[in-house]
């Protein structure tokens, strides 16, 4: 709340008729003009608390929730012995604003500090269980939304939609239902979108085996054993020794980089065998310098192994462009 007036002076009687005239106005519930007035007062520097409760009580009558949420952002960056009765107004907009998750962030900040007066405790932790209960509803809701576009999307075959319907449940950190788990052997689910949902159930926790069928590959498995994939030890030494390129290539570097994540991001959790990462980086440097024009040295023809390694790196490259580069 700046001072926009600070060099003119605002009479006594002049305060006292602004102050009076607004009171009236608020009393009545002729909000716009009891604003109207505040204003002025805030603007000539005026900032008793009544004054500013005053304009907080006008904008939010007034439906301007963002204008109050501000001004009690503002108001709380300088605390002062009001500081909690703002807080208070501002979890109460919050509220009202279905802004659930920051309201529940205020309250534990709140409440880890030993200032807060008892009766403020108790209504802040009423409004902190009330913005669960209302989260949780919505998170069900919309979880229940998501899986049942997810399920859609399968059955017309829409892979991008499937991957999106993941990721947006992912997001809410729902559980995974029966109906999901058996997508991971639904050969009308793309492998990259069975990643996610593996993905998935690993960020939940879960721990019985589930069966996950992709690329002609079957895994049983509990998500919770295996690695995650940026950490997994096939991927990291494969990263290694492409890392020796880093300086030499930088370009050539990052595409094969990209290529080798792309790779390995589509057959997680089925994994190569940690004994084939040579042959595997060795195919990568070969696709990588095909894609980028890089004359060829005349070399020993590359064994079956590599070439193998070379085409399933394209598939899956391929299949990876087809639903996140769309």
């Amino acid at each position: 709340m700046d001072n926009q007036s600070e060099k003119v002076i605002l009479f006594p009687k002049w305060r006292t008729a602004l102050e009076e005239e607004s009171l009236a106005a608020l009393k009545d519930q002729r909000f716009d003009e009891a604003l109207l007035k505040l204003d002025e007062l805030i603007a000539y520097g005026v900032l008793d608390h009544e004054i500013v409760i005053g304009k907080l009580i006008c904008l939010m009558e007034l439906n301007r929730y963002h204008d109050a949420q501000d001004l009690c952002e503002e108001l709380l960056l300088h605390p002062d012995e009001h500081y909690y009765h703002y807080v208070h107004i501002y979890l109460t907009i919050l509220f009202q604003t279905s802004q659930y998750e920051q309201l529940m962030s205020q309250v534990e900040m709140d409440l880890a500090s030993a200032a807060v007066p008892p009766e403020m405790k108790e209504q802040f932790r009423q409004l902190y269980d009330m913005s669960s209960n209302m989260q949780q509803e919505i998170r069900t809701e919309k979880s229940t939304e998501y899986i049942n576009e997810l399920l859609k999307a399968v059955k017309e075959g829409d892979h991008p939609r499937q991957y999106r319907s993941v990721e947006q449940i992912r997001r809410l950190k729902s559980s995974p239902t029966d109906d999901v788990l058996l997508l991971l052997k639904d050969d009308q689910v793309h492998p990259v979108t069975k990643t996610a949902i593996f993905m998935w159930l690993q960020e939940t926790g879960v721990n019985e085996k589930v069966l996950i069928e992709k690329l002609g590959i079957q895994v049983e498995t509990r998500p919770t054993d295996i690695t995650e994939l940026d950490s997994h030890p096939v991927l990291k030494q494969t990263r290694l020794i492409i890392s020796e390129l880093e300086q030499e290539n930088p370009s050539l570097y990052r595409l094969m980089e990209q290529l080798m994540y792309h790779y390995f991001y589509v057959r997680y959790p089925a994994m190569p065998d940690r004994g084939n990462v040579e042959s595997i980086a060795r195919a990568l440097t070969k696709i990588g310098e095909e894609y980028l024009d890089i004359e060829l040295q005349k070399t020993v023809e590359e064994n079956r192994q590599v070439v193998n390694y070379m085409k399933e790196i394209k598939t899956c490259g391929a299949l990876f462009a087809a639903v996140l580069e769309t």
